[in-house]
């Protein structure tokens, strides 16, 4: 039951958050003392960074969709696996617009707690994005 809970949540945070760029659901969804684990150097913590790091990725990449291809859940944690699709239309860490069109691949690791995510690991694919965007 708990990791069927577990994987709703994530779904949750895939639809709301990734997909739809809803960043008020970051608050229902995160604990207060949430870590992020692979956000940028210098980068905000907690789910002050989730939201710009999203907020982010949706003003590049307005088109922005990850879909769940892998999902697995044990214990407090649950892991997705999944395609991001998307056409880069605004600067992405100081890359004008292409308008080339990325696929790309990403893993997030998710710990849970309470009903709440508390930590995340995530490896995307980001210099298959980059060489996509004609960035030598």
């Amino acid at each position: 039951m708990l990791r069927e809970a577990n994987k709703s949540l994530i779904r949750s945070w895939v639809d709301e958050v990734v997909n739809k760029g809803n960043l008020s659901t970051i608050d229902e969804l995160f604990a207060a003392d949430y870590v992020d684990h692979t956000n940028p150097p210098d980068w905000p913590v907690g789910r002050e960074g989730h939201k710009q790091i999203i907020a982010l990725y949706h003003s590049a990449f307005p088109n922005f969709h990850y879909m769940v291809e892998h999902e697995v859940a044990e214990g407090d944690l649950v892991v997705v696996r999944g395609t991001y699709h998307m056409t880069h239309e605004g600067e992405f860490f100081g890359i004008s617009p292409t308008g080339e069109r990325v696929t790309t691949t990403g893993m997030h690791l998710f710990r849970i707690n309470e009903g709440k995510i508390v930590e995340h690991w995530c490896n995307n694919d980001d210099l298959g994005v980059m060489r996509q965007l004609g960035v030598p």
